[in-house]
């Protein structure tokens, strides 16, 4: 019978890494601790610490392209209420001409 692969979510890794990192534990007593090899618990830590200075990025690309998008969708409504404002007001305007 095969292990199921397990699959973890990304605060459960930074969890374990921190746990790698303040050294309490040997590498061996943390894999066995959450079953996880030591090569994976490896190569999570060295993407953690490659990773880490986005944390302190202002200029996240993610946020940035974000707020873009919600400012341009942000226009394109402003635009379309402007628009459907004149055709109230022009419906409403000929609607009472035409009962007159």
């Amino acid at each position: 019978m095969s292990r199921k692969r397990r699959t973890w979510t990304p605060e459960e890794k930074a969890a374990i890494v921190l746990e790698i990192l303040r050294e309490e534990n040997t590498l061996a007593e943390i894999s066995k601790k959450y079953d996880v090899s030591q090569q994976l618990l490896s190569r999570w830590k060295t993407e953690f610490i490659a990773n880490m200075s986005a944390v302190f990025n202002k200029k996240n690309e993610d946020v940035d392209k974000l707020k873009q998008e919600h400012e341009d969708e942000k226009e394109l409504l402003v635009k379309k209420i402007g628009e459907l404002t004149l055709d109230v007001d022009w419906l409403k305007k000929n609607k009472f001409k035409s009962h007159k």
